[in-house]
């Protein structure tokens, strides 16, 4: 191998471009619309364009990543996480065309993307697996009847995918269709097939999972586990290594169950098995990831290896470095996944464009986002990763948080104070947590209320910048105490009236330090005309305009709650509709979203077909 082409994008992109230049290698990117001023294009040696934003015609575009290959001369593949990195027909394209695919063989990808077939191929290698179902027939009536089978609450899971999409958790019989329906549609939006299985479901386990690798030689070791059991909607939020709750026993069952189940398929590569694990210390295997997992830095922070530097040893032909007996655990890692989402909105994603942007010392963070750029609708929400490593799990923590808070990032809305918040809390400081944390703890996230203190720092803000004519640079203005100014200020739809006077305030335009009962503190900010970026906060100017959200909200206006595209219309003009009732369905970030109707009416002016690609705040019905 001597240039590697890295079929991906965002943070993962840019972290297997670090160690592949590190390592001598070339490097190419390929970027889709979306992407042309992204990290990833910016760091490559080459990059290529590859179609329209839209990962079918992009990312997921076999052909055009093959053809930027040979454009390049790349003779290697990375093709990192999500996207074609399980794809057992892009892998197969690539031997095809004679190139290096740094992962598992086809065959290995082809059983284990299947949730149904590696279920089927756990059990005859006895692997203890869950109850459930994961047979051929597909039709609504089987799988009602296996559904009574197996029992409520259940999961519904895509056969073919992962990250939460497709999946649905089941309390009521009368719930099943409904979910089959959107599982379906989501995973063959998704994943490109429509594929399903049932499970029991485990109420709160915990999910362990085992870092597998193997090589050509026959060579298979783990490197021990990671607890990835802080999650939303089935998307992992927290992860750490080691699991706080495991015991060498505990581990080497689970190992050598996951070893089982890599030479049940002839592993090569990098590759995780995960298992959900009970209070009792009993372990079902959940499923096999053949690629390279997201939170590959925690186990790479307690084992000092560089998995990326494995994968493509390994992918040339090497032996792995090390024997089961010479992996060694130290201290502890931690990992919090930073999304462009809103919690308090049931974690809707966000979009928008990235106005500050400045990770925090002292800790790891991969990411790929660049001060400026647009947040787009069109692929996950996740923006990075910052990882802490200490000699305890406390150490880790308590430097993980620091870094959570410390991290700016300015212009969109994001899951940061819920990071901290989740890092501050006592259930999880004792490591007594589980898959339900959560939604038992954090059920209800209400909006940032703000506090007197940032509607004061907002009003001397707008003040400063009103006075010296929005200069973008204000250093060594300062405001002690002067005439009062009386300001109204929207946050999150609701007013609040507030003076500006008698704040000791300096700011530099990017920086404001400002002196709060005898407390100085230094607080990132940025402001664009009426409207201002706080961590954690926005504020808009409303001195002069006096807007009103709950009118629009009880005139029955539905508008879009971010960009992305309308797959299902379920309501026609002149329709009669009750509160809740779901109106229309919107994708975005390779989730579907419903929208419903916020007061009994009728529907008049629907705006928008299925199909259709919508903006943030467009109006798409009306009910009367």
């Amino acid at each position: 191998m001597n240039k590697i082409l890295i079929a991906n994008r965002g943070e993962i992109a840019c972290r297997i471009q670090r160690t592949a230049q590190a390592l001598g290698y070339r490097t190419v990117a390929v970027y889709s619309d979306a992407d042309a001023q992204a990290l990833h294009v910016q760091m490559a040696d080459e990059a290529v364009h590859i179609g329209p934003a839209p990962v079918q015609q992009s990312y997921l575009n076999i052909q055009a990543i093959l053809e930027a290959a040979r454009l390049t001369g790349a003779d290697a593949i990375h093709p990192g996480y999500g996207f074609l990195s399980e794809n057992p027909d892009f892998a197969r394209a690539c031997q095809h065309a004679h190139l290096t695919f740094i992962g598992p063989s086809v065959e290995a990808i082809e059983l284990m993307g299947s949730k149904r077939l590696s279920k089927l191929a756990m059990l005859d290698a006895g692997v203890p697996c869950i109850a459930g179902y994961q047979g051929s027939a597909q039709d609504d009536t089987t799988l009602q009847q296996e559904a009574e089978r197996i029992g409520y609450p259940l999961m519904i899971k895509a056969s073919a995918g992962g990250g939460g999409r497709g999946m649905r958790l089941v309390h009521h019989p009368e719930a099943l269709l409904d979910n089959l329906q959107t599982a379906r549609s989501e995973a063959k939006n998704a994943f490109g097939s429509d594929e399903l299985i049932l499970e029991q479901a485990l109420i709160d386990p915990r999910h362990v999972e085992i870092q597998l690798f193997g090589d050509s030689h026959g060579h298979l070791i783990y490197l021990g586990e990671r607890d990835c059991s802080l999650q939303r909607r089935h998307q992992k939020v927290i992860e750490e290594a080691p699991c706080p709750v495991m015991t060498p026993a505990l581990r080497q069952a689970m190992g050598e169950a996951a070893l089982k189940a890599g030479r049940a398929v002839n592993y090569v590569g990098a590759g995780t098995v995960e298992f959900l694990l009970d209070r009792h210390g009993r372990f079902y295997f959940l499923e096999m990831n053949t690629r390279l997992q997201v939170e590959h830095p925690v186990t790479e922070l307690i084992t000092g290896l560089d998995l990326v530097d494995w994968q493509l040893q390994i992918a040339a032909g090497q032996p792995l470095p090390l024997t089961q007996a010479d992996v060694i655990l130290s201290g502890h890692a931690m990992e919090v996944r930073l999304y462009a989402e809103d919690p308090a909105r049931g974690f809707l994603p966000q979009t928008g464009e990235v106005l500050r942007w400045e990770p925090a010392a002292g800790v790891r963070t991969d990411h790929g986002v660049v001060q400026g750029q647009r947040i787009s609708p069109f692929y996950d929400p996740m923006l990075g990763k910052i990882i802490a490593h200490g000699a305890t799990r406390e150490e880790a923590r308590r430097k993980l948080l620091r870094a959570v808070e410390d991290t700016v990032l300015l212009g969109l809305e994001t899951n940061r104070q819920l990071l901290a918040a989740l890092l501050k809390h006592p259930a999880f400081i004792t490591g007594d947590f589980s898959t339900g944390f959560i939604a038992q703890h954090f059920s209800e996230i209400p909006p940032q209320v703000p506090s007197k203190e940032q509607l004061s720092l907002a009003a001397a803000l707008f003040y400063a910048h009103s006075a010296n004519q929005y200069s973008p640079a204000l250093a060594g203005w300062r405001n002690n105490a002067g005439a009062p100014c009386n300001y109204r200020l929207e946050v999150n739809g609701d007013l609040h009236s507030v003076s500006a006077e008698h704040l000791q305030l300096s700011t530099d335009g990017r920086y404001a330090t400002v002196l709060f009962n005898g407390i100085r503190r230094r607080v990132a900010y940025h402001l664009d005309g009426n409207r201002l970026w706080l961590p954690g906060l926005t504020v808009i100017d409303r001195t002069q305009h006096i807007a009103s959200r709950q009118a629009e909200a009880r005139s029955g206006t539905v508008k879009a709650p971010m960009d992305g595209a309308i797959v299902d219309v379920r309501v026609s003009a002149g329709d009669s509709v009750t509160k809740g009732q779901l109106l229309l369905v919107l994708e975005a970030m390779k989730m579907e979203h419903p929208l419903t109707a916020g007061i009994d009416g009728v529907v008049q002016g629907v705006q928008v077909v299925a199909g259709d690609q919508v903006r943030n705040r467009q109006v798409l019905l009306e009910i009367v």
